[in-house]
């Protein structure tokens, strides 16, 4: 496909899909959805895989290190070595990539090797989120880019509703590695969409890895980068011990702990439209919003701890405040990454992994340390409200150097 057909839009340029936005915007958001499930499916299945490799669950858990891992490093080295790629290119070499590592975990007989094939295949997970952001945005006039955001990282919260319980399932009637032969394959499907249905931009072959990596160097970026590291981190202290708390201390029969979990991936989907749609009207307040209400729910965890109706109320209300960060931040970052686009995009992804194992670490040391269950949502509330402090601090530096924030059009 050689189509390049682009839109004037002021001193910005609109990409037009061959074959309509709607299927473009699709097959994006479908895109995203697929890589979720590839990383939330082994929190599903872990008992099955720690059998099947006669692993303790514990030692299974390296795993899960393993692709986050892979998540970290990738993003940032993918992309630059990416930099003269065009979008459409690099999305095909990143899903290529991605089914390579899911069809290599399927065939690696030792725990081992099958955690290599995990790093391999979190190497493009940070760039594929962030490019797809960028393609979305890069379709749409700049005041609907946090609606194209948004509709595209809803896939992530479609993942842990739909691919990850139906991971789960395939694991426990056809084994762990007939699921990610699945997710490989469905990511086989998407390379399919992204070369039918995605535009052909322009490859920057004057773009250099150096100007991707200057990007950093711009004081809005890295606060805005730090602010997902850390405010995201709360809503994983919680929900990497979820099923320990509805089974230990709600005592929750079986069957509602998995309703309890489709009930955090509504959550997730509702904020991701919610933190959408705020965005294209006030990014700052969205931002706000989502950290400041996420720390007040989170301390209301410790209250509702022993009230099923109560606790379920809040296990919707944690992912919605703080999924609504995700369109803020992503759009954010497109207005002061200047020529780092893509590396600034894909490292949003990395700040969200980090914010995982923070999360998870904090809300291990506070249960290590007998603070118990409540903890959980103190400590959370408290990455939180760090999150909205580094935040405010960014738009305290913006003020005071007397620039205004640019939504800029992403061509």
């Amino acid at each position: 496909m050689t189509t390049d057909t682009h839109l004037s839009q002021g001193d910005a340029t609109r990409i037009a899909p061959p074959h309509g936005r709607a299927a473009a915007l699709f097959i994006l958001t479908f895109g995203t959805f697929v890589v979720g499930t590839g990383e939330f499916a082994i929190m599903g299945m872990l008992p099955e895989f720690a059998t099947s490799l006669h692993l303790s669950e514990a030692d299974a858990g390296y795993a899960i290190t393993a692709y986050a891992l892979g998540v970290v490093i990738g993003a940032p080295l993918i992309t630059v070595l990416g930099a003269r790629l065009s979008r459409r290119e690099l999305l095909l070499g990143l899903l290529v990539l991605f089914g390579f590592g899911n069809f290599l975990s399927v065939l690696m007989p030792t725990p081992g090797l099958v955690e290599v094939a995990r790093f391999i295949t979190g190497l493009p997970h940070g760039a594929l989120f962030g490019i797809s952001a960028l393609v979305a945005a890069s379709m749409v006039e700049p005041s609907r880019r946090g609606w194209a955001v948004g509709r595209v990282l809803s896939g992530i919260a479609i993942s842990t509703l739909v691919g990850a319980p139906f991971s789960t399932f395939a694991a426990d009637h056809l084994g762990w590695r007939v699921a990610y032969l699945v997710i490989g394959l469905f990511g086989l499907v998407t390379f399919a969409g992204v070369w039918r249905y995605i535009p052909a931009d322009r490859p920057n072959r004057t773009n250099s890895p150096l100007k991707e990596i200057a990007a950093l160097g711009n004081a809005q970026v890295l606060l805005t980068l730090l602010t997902a590291a850390v405010g995201f981190g709360g809503m994983f202290a919680l929900y990497a011990y979820l099923t320990s708390v509805l089974e230990n201390v709600t005592h929750v029969p079986e069957w509602m702990v998995m309703l309890f979990m489709v009930v955090w991936g509504l959550g997730m989907l509702a904020g991701a439209n919610i933190g959408a749609w705020i965005v294209d009207r006030n990014l700052d307040l969205a931002v706000i919003l989502a950290l400041g209400g996420s720390a007040a729910v989170m301390v209301a965890f410790p209250a509702v701890l022993h009230d099923t109706t109560g606790l379920m109320i809040d296990v919707f209300l944690v992912p919605t405040f703080v999924n609504a960060l995700g369109p803020a931040l992503q759009t954010r970052l497109m207005d002061f990454a200047g020529d780092g686009q893509t590396l600034a995009a894909s490292l949003n992804h990395s700040a969200f992994n980090i914010a995982n194992a923070l999360g998870a670490s904090l809300g291990s040391v506070l249960l290590a340390d007998h603070f118990g269950y409540g903890s959980l949502g103190v400590g959370g509330a408290l990455l939180s409200g760090t999150g909205l402090l580094v935040y405010l601090v960014a738009l305290f530096l913006l003020k005071k150097s007397g620039a205004a924030e640019i939504r800029q059009g992403i061509g």
